[in-house]
């Protein structure tokens, strides 16, 4: 069974992050996740976590400039050492963390990139990523990010998604499953849990359209 994790990019933002740890232990959780943790050395986010007796369980690879809205490297053409340098960096701060899963994504694709040369770097980088993961089992995970939110985002659907998945064969290259972006771009999300069970190594829970708090069915 997958552990309940809270998302500290997302929560308890009236607190500096490693507090948001303590936070969570109080509430209950024993699983965070962050994405992009890297202004903290790794073994003060480690001595955090084990006083707090949870695990760590997800973080992005460096994804560029994040606050200009790059959201991601893995598919930019020009950007590949960067994005080899920030993967060996993550596995770094997942060998300890003990974090099973770094989430490598595509990015937005410039004006004039076409999507098929994009995709040719993506793969090329994924096979990278998730072969040097692999050494120290550690999962790769890509993301469909929905139209809606970035129109030039280079992975919208999970269907094409999970066809990268399977073009690469890497048995630990795996799906992010966010509910908000398959529901805006895919429609029904059940039916896609069911089919991917197996690939999924990761859900974001939110709500369509405003991707706001979950809400259960009524």
């Amino acid at each position: 069974m997958k552990a309940l994790s809270v998302n500290l990019r997302w929560l308890f933002l009236e607190r500096p992050f490693l507090e948001r740890i303590d936070v969570a232990a109080r509430l209950g959780f024993r699983a965070v996740d962050f994405s992009l943790p890297y202004s903290t050395p790794a073994a003060e986010i480690r001595r955090r976590i084990d006083a707090n007796g949870v695990q760590f369980v997800y973080m992005l690879s460096p994804s560029g400039d994040w606050d200009a809205g790059e959201l991601g490297i893995a598919a930019l053409p020009g950007r590949e050492a960067e994005f080899r340098d920030g993967v060996g960096l993550a596995l770094d701060y997942a060998a300890e963390l003990h974090c099973p899963l770094v989430h490598v994504a595509s990015g937005i694709l410039p004006e004039g990139l076409p999507r098929e040369k994009a995709t040719g770097i993506y793969l090329e980088n994924l096979a990278y990523a998730a072969d040097r993961a692999a050494r120290q089992g550690v999962a790769i995970g890509i993301e469909p990010i929905c139209r809606a939110a970035h129109a030039r985002f280079l992975v919208n659907r999970t269907e094409d998604a999970v066809a990268l998945i399977e073009k690469l064969g890497r048995p630990n290259l795996k799906l992010v499953f966010d509910t908000y972006h398959v529901a805006m771009e895919d429609g029904a999300v059940t039916p896609l849990i069911e089919k991917h069970a197996g690939r999924i190594a990761h859900f974001q829970v939110a709500s369509p359209p405003a991707r706001s708090a979950p809400v259960a069915p009524r």
